[in-house]
């Protein structure tokens, strides 16, 4: 995993999180969801550059 991808994952994950906790703080369901939503979608494409970078590895 190249390093910009590392670090636009990190600011997605880290966003999500920030989106979440305003919903949490204002009672926004929508805008809780959405930074969950975020967040897994950050997760999962840590978890296939992971994936391809095993790959490599063999």
């Amino acid at each position: 995993m190249g390093l910009g991808d590392k670090i636009s994952n990190e600011a997605e994950d880290l966003g999500g999180k920030a989106k979440e906790a305003a919903g949490n703080a204002t009672d926004n369901d929508r805008l809780r969801a959405e930074g969950q939503k975020d967040q897994v979608k950050a997760n999962a494409k840590k978890v296939g550059e992971d994936i391809k970078d095993e790959f490599k590895r063999d």
